[in-house]
């Protein structure tokens, strides 16, 4: 669709918002035509189905709080999506047909749980994998017209990972050593019969994780590709579980990398993540290494390789909009209405910190020498990392006047498993130690001014923002915290088990087995010397940050008159809906302009 122009009335930082957004389409195995994305056209995001055939676009889901969560079927016949309540990511999967139709469950005799992975077979079978509180993880193969049979089960935390191209072999990923952080791997039969396992962590002994990263697309081809960390850091090999061999892969690329296979299986799509950008290559099994795709500078957040060989991938940098490109350098889905206006580039500082060097991206205002005000604007996770990629968030605080800085600190991905697997046992402090390094560095560079320095983040973000305001309460003038861990030890009870199992690797154990960790790393134990000014905004329904413990905070503040505002939604970890973003963003901002005296007008 054509480009419209956007309404000059209001503010860039809200056009970018609203501006519709579609992911990288999903397409159906032995029906490439008909794909499944992802988009906020409606104002929330949704499910949709897209026939390339003929170019029509079909709204599949909607409900009030949204739907992210979809697969299609490899012959391309229907859509399965995971129905929650109002974001608590409990719930059961649900299938229409990819031509419209009326909703059936996916899976019937399966009661509600939280999802814990799904392959879909040629056949109709499927193989669900769902956890819950009560049983742990389970693997339910699911043949039509059948009762659901449990062929995996186990208390840590586990899920499935792929099912081969004839259905005769299923992939899961386990962490039933303990070691929530670094997960091992085991081939299946249907009939849940151990076919080979690859466990690098040797029982628990060693921090080497595996992943799966999918069967070889051709039939009677029983070669899975898996990532692993030998090397000390993330990269691809080629297990084939029948065989009993192991293919290592010539793709000497520093940082983290990912890959996935063409449809034929002849080459294989390499994913490279490197100092907070990414790129592709394409890699022939028994060449001497991969030959790059080309791409823009900036951050490739998905990417697939079609059947004539095209490949389509989801793009975006700090400064310009997310767009869905083929390397033929056409734009593959253009969303309607006005596009997102753009912002301002971000720029690398590198700092010597406690732990090595760590990495920062910043932004800051198109005019003015600083020092400016500043927002720390910290990732969650923590296993993630911040890029050079599109975000509506930081960009509205550019606007506003403000410098951004966004850290990667000891436990984001991206610069080497060393480099993540740090944080274990001091959790939530050693990131801090990081991101007061980059401060410091903020300050003394003429950046940022001193007096007025936001920490702010959401989800492990927002639990360092509290943590950090109790611990370093010299240092930030204001705090905006956005679905937080509060009280690490009623978090740890109330969330979901997936999340427990995550927490004892972290911290050695649980609340009752290390009670000096929890409270060490808990924001709760350091809340009275909190002495900034506090936003916090929770979702009620939120199943990883429950309300519970934020409650307990926030009464603790209260109790000693502190400042503080709550702000409490009907979603669940975070919003699907564009407007309730908006208001969340402009309740922040309002927050941080009065409290540290700036005029409401500031935004360029």
């Amino acid at each position: 669709m054509s480009e419209t122009q956007n309404d000059a009335s209001v503010p860039e930082w809200e056009q970018r918002f609203r501006a519709a957004r579609v992911s990288l389409p999903d397409w159906a195995e032995d029906a490439p035509d008909r794909s499944l994305f992802v988009s906020n056209a409606t104002g929330t995001y949704e499910l949709y189905a897209w026939d390339r055939t003929n170019g029509e676009q079909r709204q599949v889901t909607d409900r009030p709080n949204g739907t992210t969560d979809g697969v299609l079927t490899p012959d391309g016949e229907a859509v399965w999506w995971f129905s929650d309540t109002d974001g608590d990511e409990f719930g059961v999967w649900m299938r229409q047909p990819f031509g419209g139709g009326a909703d059936e469950p996916a899976a019937p005799g399966l009661e509600p749980s939280y999802p814990a992975g799904l392959a879909i077979g040629r056949d109709g079978t499927a193989v669900v994998g769902r956890s819950t509180d009560e049983d742990g993880t389970t693997v339910h193969l699911v043949r039509p017209g059948s009762e659901p049979t449990v062929i995996y089960r186990h208390r840590e935390s586990a899920g499935v990972g792929d099912l081969s191209h004839d259905g005769s072999l299923i992939a899961l990923e386990h962490t039933e050593h303990g070691d929530a952080m670094h997960s091992a791997l085991r081939v299946v039969r249907p009939d849940g019969s151990t076919v080979a396992e690859l466990d690098d962590t040797e029982g628990g002994t060693k921090e080497l994780g595996l992943s799966v990263l999918g069967f070889a697309p051709v039939a009677g081809d029983t070669r899975l590709l898996v990532g692993h960390q030998r090397r000390g850091r993330w990269e691809p090999m080629i297990w084939d579980p029948v065989a009993g061999t192991e293919t290592d892969l010539p793709v000497d690329l520093p940082g983290d990398v990912g890959a996935e296979w063409y449809p034929d299986g002849s080459a294989l799509l390499i994913e490279h993540d490197f100092e907070a950008r990414s790129e592709l290559w394409r890699y022939e099994p028994g060449a001497k290494g991969p030959v790059r795709v080309d791409t823009p500078a900036g951050t490739v957040s998905g990417a697939t390789a079609r059947p004539d060989g095209t490949v389509e991938y989801l793009w975006s940098s700090a400064a310009q909009p997310p767009v869905v490109r083929a390397t033929t350098g056409a734009v593959v889905l253009d969303p309607p209405g006005a596009k997102a206006p753009a912002s301002v580039p971000v720029q690398d500082a590198w700092v010597d910190g406690p732990g090595g060097r760590i990495h920062a991206l910043v932004q800051k205002p198109a005019t003015g020498d600083g020092p400016f005000p500043t927002v720390f604007e910290i990732h969650g996770g923590p296993t993630w990392h911040d890029s050079d990629a599109f975000a509506s968030g930081p960009a509205a605080w550019v606007d506003h006047g403000f410098a951004v800085v966004r850290v990667n600190y000891r436990g984001s991905t991206g610069y080497g498993r060393a480099w993540t697997d740090a944080l274990k046992h001091r959790v939530g402090l050693i990131e801090l130690e990081d991101i007061a390094a980059v401060r410091d560095w903020a300050v003394k560079s003429g950046l940022s001014d001193p007096a007025r320095l936001v920490l702010a983040g959401g989800s492990w973000g927002g639990y360092l923002t509290l943590l950090g305001l109790g611990t370093q309460p010299d240092s930030w003038a204001l705090g905006l915290a956005a679905v937080p861990v509060a009280d690490y030890v009623t978090a740890y009870h109330d969330e979901m088990e997936a999340l427990k199992a995550m927490d004892r690797t972290l911290l050695g154990g649980t609340p009752e087995e290390v009670p000096e960790r929890f409270e060490a790393s808990s924001p709760l134990t350091y809340v009275d010397a909190v002495r900034a000014p506090v936003y916090i905004s929770a979702g009620v329904n939120d199943p990883r940050c429950p309300i519970r413990q934020v409650e307990n905070y926030v009464d603790r503040l209260a109790a000693r008159g502190a400042v503080h505002e709550v702000y409490r939604y009907d979603a669940g970890h975070g919003s699907l809906v564009v407007e309730e973003r908006i208001k969340q963003v402009r309740l922040e901002l309002d927050f941080a302009l009065r409290h540290l005296g700036l005029p409401a007008g500031t935004e360029s």
